[in-house]
């Protein structure tokens, strides 16, 4: 069987580390970047790659990614301090952030507890957040993460976990997306949408 040159299969192999990346797409990114790519470009991106694992770090408050100790959303002053919202990764905080409506805080999880994944508690940012509801007097917590059995046992652990302190805490509703046909909901979708119902 014909083999691509070291370096080339090499490139291959660490395109399919990448998540929902295969054989056939490293395969073709990797043939790109020799083909198509000039050197300045190819020599940018490796030098991204780099700087990214170099320069960016956890925020050492909230866990969102940063160039500082602390990040944008954990230095502006104008944000409210004593509102907290959970979620499970960093692409859900940009997500919500990316809506331009909350104007709270921010707490990332790092992932959900997952007894088949072998994901417990003790691997989660949870510590960090018990203890901040414990130094600040903070007014509300609210979960949000998933609408998934992971994402609904976490939140339930975390109320738990946080029922004996003197802060709200709270869930994000979830239920039907706008223009979607009830017809075609599950029934974990309709039971969100009937638990997230308010006054109209």
């Amino acid at each position: 069987m014909l083999k691509y040159p070291k370096p080339l299969e090499d490139l291959i192999e660490d395109f399919t580390r990448l998540p929902s990346v295969g054989k056939k797409s490293a395969e073709r990114f990797a043939l790109y970047v020799y083909t198509k790519m000039d050197e300045e470009t190819t020599h940018n991106f490796s030098k991204h790659l780099i700087d990214v694992k170099d320069n960016i770090h956890i925020c050492k408050s909230c866990g969102n990614i940063c160039e500082d100790d602390l990040c944008t959303i954990c230095k502006d002053h104008t944000r409210n301090h004593k509102q907290v919202l959970v979620v499970e990764t960093i692409k859900d905080l940009y997500t919500i952030e990316n809506v331009n409506e909350y104007q709270g805080i921010y707490h990332v999880l790092n992932g959900a507890i997952s007894i088949s994944k072998g994901v417990g508690t003790q691997d989660l940012n949870i510590d960090s957040l018990v203890k901040l509801v414990q130094t600040e007097e903070l007014e509300e917590i609210i979960l949000a993460t998933n609408a998934t059995l992971e994402g609904e046992i976490t939140a339930r652990y975390i109320k738990e976990l946080l029922q004996s302190y003197p802060v709200k805490v709270t869930r994000i509703a979830h239920g039907l997306p706008v223009g979607g046909e009830m017809s075609y909901a599950d029934e974990m979708t309709l039971l969100k949408a009937m638990e997230g119902r308010r006054e109209y």
